[in-house]
């Protein structure tokens, strides 16, 4: 006899019916448990997140090796020609000429650099930076003036007149270059270029404090010594513009913001030019 259609509901086997995600049972209660994928994991924690240069990242990527042997090479070739320039050229523009060519030789590792990659923050400019310049710029220009007086009779800058105004030469050269050029130019490159390549060189295999120390020490030491080979200076002299470097640096280490140490410089030099003026006005 033929096999007759049944009524009756045919049974299932439920549990070997895979959903599309994994399910898993519970071994008390026997509910199946979803196990839903979990999301991608950020490579980096919230608290991790860069916010300037000083914790690493692409925009200091190429701020290392390369960018640190440019910006030496650089500095020493300029150096060389401008001691060359002195040597050689008996007038009264050699030394203003030298320092020109020095500037240029730091102010092409500077372009170079920043048409690379811009480091974060670096470039933020924050009110207190002023309040950083006019204080610890006339702090050190006391101190400047105390060290001297130790040491002897301080000598006091004086800006020569000509039928009661300044020469072109002389407002260029002795007082625009060193409020405005000087440390713009040489802020970028020590306490900016060097300083930050040297740090993020030295971060990861050393730690943050010992690459800033590092970094700190260093750049100091060649601002002193292309001042001391530049010009001819006394011990007060090299004390004065290390505490200088040194502040500067902390400062830039310490904000992760470079226009604080422009500002101290430049209120440094200016109070120097303001002093000359003075007494040249007076003479």
């Amino acid at each position: 006899m033929p096999d007759q259609p049944s009524d009756a509901t045919p049974t299932v086997d439920v549990w070997a019916i895979q959903p599309p995600a994994a399910a898993t049972a519970d071994a008390e209660g026997g509910d199946a448990v979803v196990e839903e994928p979990s999301p991608r994991r950020s490579r980096r924690a919230p608290h991790e997140a860069r916010t300037d240069w000083r914790l690493g990242g692409r925009t200091v990527l190429r701020w290392r090796e390369a960018v640190l042997a440019v910006a030496l090479v650089s500095l020493g070739a300029a150096v060389l020609l401008g001691s060359l320039v002195t040597t050689v050229w008996d007038s009264p523009w050699a030394a203003a000429s030298a320092t020109v060519l020095i500037w240029i030789g730091m102010l092409g590792p500077i372009v170079w650099a920043f048409t690379r990659s811009r480091p974060i923050g670096l470039l933020r400019l924050r009110a207190i930076d002023l309040l950083y310049g006019l204080v610890l710029g006339a702090l050190l220009r006391t101190t400047q003036g105390w060290i001297e007086g130790v040491g002897g009779t301080p000598v006091l800058p004086v800006l020569e007149r000509v039928d009661g105004s300044l020469p072109l030469s002389t407002m260029l050269f002795d007082v625009v270059a060193p409020i405005v050029v000087a440390p713009v130019v040489e802020e970028f490159f020590f306490r900016a270029v060097l300083l930050v390549a040297l740090y993020t060189v030295l971060r990861r295999p050393f730690g943050k404090f010992a690459a800033g120390l590092a970094a700190a020490l260093a750049s100091t030491a060649l601002f002193v010594l292309m001042h001391g080979i530049s010009s001819v200076g006394d011990v007060s002299g090299v004390v004065s513009l290390s505490l200088l470097g040194m502040v500067c640096a902390l400062l830039v280490l310490l904000t992760g913001r470079i226009w604080g140490a422009v500002l101290v410089h430049a209120v440094y030099n200016a109070s120097y030019v303001g002093l000359g003026l003075l007494v040249g006005a007076m003479t």
